[in-house]
């Protein structure tokens, strides 16, 4: 039995179906029934309720051979790091009260910074708190910049014809596709590589640059003229509150775009342990991006 948090989300689905074509016994564990249905309707084992609650937690991994940990972003968070830690805090006492030797968690390019990266910086926190857990293998996947980030895009070149983000056009980003990933969890999951505190870097076979990437999903969906226009700071963070994040959410995530702008992520995804992973942004771009864009 493996246990997946992450309910229905990009990776987690992913890794669901994964598991469960090769008959694995699959249990996702999510805050709701509803955004469960889609994984219980493929054949998953459901456990519904509050993730930040380490008895419930406890309960769900109960005699899982691993699990697949990530902490899920709430925007609306007031306090956002505080909400993160809560989460970390609740996952990393269920793995102990639930007596689990293995864990594969999801934590980002950056998790070696322990501040001035925005969320980012609660994935280190949490590396670390996994870390002092005795007698648990854990593998800390530190996948880039999610491909799927990207389908952002496709309502601002519908109104406004161009991409605008707050990170700078020429800051080369390590990226990669969240199918790809999917496959590395369920890999691990069911073959682990290793035993320890180990970390993953993830990555696309090549680096992009906001820029280069709006030329590709333009080239994807006949735009080849489409723009990127990197957004000021207090504009970027104003356009995410009208979209609902919070004042601190918002302000995390600018923390973050200068972080990726200015370089100071550079490298350190290629100095560990990194593995290449299949797809590249033109092959998103084609067969995800430019259908979504067409159906919206």
């Amino acid at each position: 039995m493996y246990v997946l948090l992450g309910s229905n989300g990009n990776i987690t689905s992913k890794v669901a179906a994964l598991l469960l074509g090769q008959g694995t016994p699959v249990r996702v564990v999510g805050r709701n029934a509803r955004s469960l249905a889609s994984v219980k309707a493929a054949g998953a084992d459901i456990a519904a309720g509050d993730i930040g609650d380490a008895g419930f937690l406890a309960q769900a991994f109960a005699g899982a051979t691993a699990v697949y940990t990530m902490i899920p972003t709430d925007y609306a968070a007031h306090d956002m790091a505080a909400e993160q830690d809560r989460l970390g805090h609740a996952i990393t006492r269920a793995i102990a009260a639930a007596g689990l030797t293995r864990v594969v968690n999801l934590s980002s390019v950056g998790a070696h910074l322990g501040s001035g990266t925005g969320p980012i910086a609660g994935l280190h926190r949490q590396e670390r708190r996994l870390d002092e857990l005795a007698g648990v293998d854990v593998l800390h996947l530190r996948p880039g910049y999610f491909f799927e980030n990207l389908l952002i895009a496709i309502e601002m070149i519908r109104t406004i014809g161009v991409y605008a983000d707050m990170t700078a056009p020429d800051a080369p980003l390590p990226m990669v596709a969240t199918g790809d990933i999917a496959r590395v969890v369920a890999r691990e999951l069911r073959t682990p590589s290793g035993k320890g505190k180990r970390v993953l870097h993830l990555r696309a076979p090549g680096l992009y640059t906001m820029k280069e990437a709006t030329a590709l999903l333009g080239a994807a969906i006949g735009k080849p003229d489409l723009a990127y226009v990197q957004s000021e700071p207090e504009e970027g963070r104003a356009a995410l509150m009208q979209q609902g994040f919070s004042a601190d959410a918002a302000a995390q995530l600018a923390e973050m775009s200068t972080a990726f702008s200015t370089g100071r992520l550079d490298g350190e995804y290629d100095k560990g342990p990194t593995e290449i992973t299949p797809t590249t942004l033109a092959d998103f771009a084609a067969t995800v991006f430019r259908p979504a864009f067409e159906k919206a």
